[in-house]
């Protein structure tokens, strides 16, 4: 592999640690706005923001790691995603802005309307923020964005079936992924019911995901020909890897083997992610611009990849620590 191959690998493995880590926060948030009126889904909330922890807001370094990597590594795909997309890209960064603040608020707020407030704005912006995102790597992926400063269409790059099918894909593989770890929470914090509440919801979720996946199908090769020519091909061991994991996980969702089912999802999500850039490599900005012409000089990569590297050896350590630390927290049922 040259460096830019390497570089390229390792900025995606960044992106799949968003979406298994961060993608669950957002879930969260989706499990918050539909736990129900104040009183009634108060333990529900209690046990996301238990579950949300310590690292509620850490994973957005993987974003942050992702973007850094493109921008250094690959400028002219960088250059042209941030002004062709810079729509959904906005939406998604207010979001996130709005989510941490609103979370932070809420926990610190004592009367019951500023808690309504907060936490519906937290919640609504758990749920548009993947949405953007999702249809960010809709417009990419369907080939939408060219080469260039803002010579993509900046409405229809990102207002597309493609794009539209990567939004709400992306809102339900967070809730999928949100309840299959609420109910390994629920059941280390001493909440079977609340446990049996989550898996017919991560069940459901499930159901929902496989569902707009199979219609996608249909969507991808009407409006993606490119991209759907590349799941059914180069992709499609990754593809059926994906099937099959889903169903795994399904099947121990049926058994309550949570933590199993808590590996499996994160597996199946994995497969998803790496799907999309092996149905349109080499290119990064399909259907004409290759990584290799969109890659910085051999030693701007070699450096990235170094920099990454020590990196490596100071986040990824504390972020474990932090994911132990969130796991050992004793859950208390009142604030």
């Amino acid at each position: 592999m040259d460096p830019a191959q390497i570089l390229l690998a390792v900025m995606w493995v960044g992106l799949t640690l968003y979406a298994v880590l961060g993608g669950a926060d957002f879930g969260g948030g989706f499990w918050d706005l539909l736990a129900g009126r104040s009183g009634p889904g108060m333990p529900q909330r209690r046990l996301i923001e238990h579950s949300l922890g310590p690292v509620w807001e850490a994973n957005h370094v993987w974003l942050i790691f992702v973007l850094v990597v493109l921008w250094t590594g690959f400028p002219p795909v960088f250059a042209a995603v941030m002004s062709t997309l810079y729509i959904p890209l906005t939406l998604a960064a207010v979001g996130i802005i709005a989510r941490g603040a609103a979370y932070a608020f809420r926990k610190s707020s004592t009367q019951l309307w500023q808690q309504r407030l907060f936490g519906g704005a937290f919640a609504l912006s758990s749920v548009l923020t993947p949405f953007f995102l999702g249809t960010v790597a809709g417009g990419i992926a369907s080939g939408r964005v060219p080469p260039g400063l803002a010579e993509g269409d900046l409405i229809e790059s990102w207002i597309n079936p493609t794009s539209l099918l990567g939004g709400v894909l992306a809102v339900g593989v967070c809730a999928y992924l949100a309840a299959v770890y609420l109910c390994d929470d629920a059941v280390r914090a001493g909440l079977p019911e609340m446990a049996e509440a989550f898996r017919r919801r991560a069940l459901a979720a499930a159901l929902v995901v496989g569902a707009l996946a199979l219609g996608g199908i249909a969507v991808l090769n009407a409006d993606a020909p490119l991209l759907f020519a590349g799941l059914t091909g180069r992709a499609l061991p990754l593809v059926l890897a994906g099937a099959v994991l889903g169903v795994v996980s399904l099947l121990l969702l049926r058994l309550r083997r949570y933590l199993l089912v808590r590996g499996s999802a994160v597996l199946a999500v994995a497969t998803v992610v790496w799907g999309w850039p092996m149905a349109q490599y080499p290119y990064m900005l399909p259907p004409g611009t290759p990584y290799r012409q969109a890659a910085a000089q051999p030693v701007v990569l070699t450096t990235v990849l170094v920099v990454t590297a020590v990196g490596a050896l100071l986040l990824i350590p504390s972020i474990v620590w932090l994911l132990i630390i969130q796991h050992r927290l004793p859950y208390e049922e009142s604030h």
